[in-house]
C-alpha cells in the first residue's frame, strides 16, 4: 500500500508546487477565461481568471506515470493508451482554449471540428484495445455480458466522446469537476486494485493526487480554471478506464452527476426546439441551482456528496 502513496504524493506535490507558477505566467500574459454571455450574470466577475490549468496536472500525471511505470514494471500498452487518451484529449482542449484566448471570446472550435478530433482519439484507443485482445462485449454489473464484436468499436467512440463532453459540460463552477473527478478516479483505483490491473490503478491514483492538489487553487474563488484542456482529458480518461476495467456501464452510476448534467442540456434543447418552452431555468443543471439561490460552495458539496455516494455504492456492487 505504501508504494501506491508514491505516485499519489508525487503528482500532488508537483501540481501543488508548480500551479502557482502557471497562474503567475498567465496573469503576466493577461490570458484569462472569457465567460459565456448566456451564463449567469454574476459569473462575469470570473472573467480574466487564468485558464488551461489542466496543463499542469496533465504534465504531472504524465511525468510520474512514465517514471513510476518503468520503476514498478507496470509500463505496458494499457498504461500507454491511458496516457495517450489523456494527452490527446487534453491537446484538443488546449487548442480549443487557445482559440478562445486569441479571439477574446468564449467560442473555440466549431462543434464538428472538436467532434472529429474526439472521434479520431477514440479510434486510436479502439485499435490498441482490439489488438491487445480485450473483450469486445458489454458487462452488465455481473448480470452477464453482451457480445458486440466490431460494434464495440462504435461503443468506444460514443463512450469516449460522450464522457469527455459530459465532464466538459459539468465544469461550470469553481472546483466542481476537480472534486467529482477525483472521487470517480478514486473509485476506479479501488476496482483496478481488486482486479489486479495495477497499470490502471497507477494511472487512477496519480490522477487523484494531481486533482486534489489542483483543487487547492481551483476551489471558490478559483485562482485558475482547468479549462477544456483539463475537462476533456479527464472525461476521455474516465471513459477509457471504465472500458479497460471491463466495467463500462458502471460509469453511468459512478459518474452519475456527469450524466445528469448532460441529460439536462439535451432535455432543455429538445424541449425548447419542440415546444418553445424550457424545462430548467438554466443548463447545465448546476446553473439551475444557482438560479434558485444556492451558492457555489453549497452546490459543490451536495454534488460531491452525491458523487461520493454513487462511487462507494458502485464499488461495493462491483467488488
Amino acid at each position: 500500500m505504501m508504494s501506491w502513496m508514491i505516485p499519489f504524493l508525487a503528482t500532488f506535490l508537483i501540481t501543488a508546487g508548480c500551479t502557482p507558477l502557471l497562474i503567475t505566467y498567465f496573469r503576466a500574459k493577461h490570458e484569462g477565461q472569457m465567460i459565456r454571455e448566456e451564463g449567469p450574470s454574476w459569473h462575469e466577475s470570473k472573467s480574466g481568471t487564468p485558464t488551461m490549468g489542466g496543463l499542469m496536472f496533465i504534465i504531472a500525471i504524465l511525468i510520474v506515470d512514465l517514471i513510476t511505470g518503468f520503476a514498478m514494471q507496470l509500463f505496458d500498452s494499457t498504461l500507454l493508451i491511458l496516457l495517450f487518451v489523456m494527452v490527446f484529449y487534453g491537446l484538443i482542449g488546449m487548442w480549443d482554449d487557445s482559440i478562445k484566448l486569441f479571439k477574446r471570446q468564449n467560442e473555440g472550435f466549431k462543434a464538428w471540428q472538436k467532434f472529429a478530433l474526439q472521434v479520431l482519439g477514440s479510434l486510436v484507443f479502439a485499435v490498441v484495445y482490439y489488438f491487445n485482445g480485450f473483450p469486445m462485449s458489454l458487462r452488465f454489473f455481473g448480470l452477464g455480458e453482451l457480445p458486440l464484436g466490431p460494434l464495440y468499436i462504435i461503443f468506444i467512440v460514443i463512450w469516449l466522446t460522450g464522457f469527455s463532453n459530459a465532464v466538459n459540460l459539468t465544469d461550470g463552477l469553481d472546483g466542481l469537476v476537480s472534486g467529482l473527478a477525483a472521487i470517480a478516479f478514486g473509485a476506479y483505483a479501488v476496482i483496478a486494485n481488486a482486479q489486479q490491473q495495477y497499470a490502471v490503478m497507477l494511472f487512477c491514483v496519480s490522477v487523484v493526487g494531481a486533482l486534489l492538489a489542483f483543487l487547492l487553487y481551483n476551489h471558490k474563488p478559483a485562482k485558475i480554471f482547468m479549462g477544456d484542456m483539463g475537462s476533456l482529458a479527464l472525461g476521455g480518461s474516465l471513459a477509457a478506464v471504465s472500458i479497460l476495467l471491463h466495467q463500462e456501464l458502471s460509469l453511468l452510476w459512478i459518474g452519475l452527476i456527469f450524466v445528469v448534467e448532460t441529460l439536462s442540456v439535451i432535455l432543455q434543447v429538445a424541449s425548447f426546439r419542440l415546444t418553445g418552452k424550457r424545462i430548467f431555468k438554466m443548463t447545465p443543471i448546476h446553473h439551475t441551482f444557482e438560479m434558485m439561490g444556492w451558492g457555489e460552495w453549497k452546490i459543490d458539496f451536495v454534488f460531491w456528496l452525491v458523487g461520493l455516494f454513487t462511487a462507494l455504492t458502485g464499488v461495493l456492487i462491483i467488488i
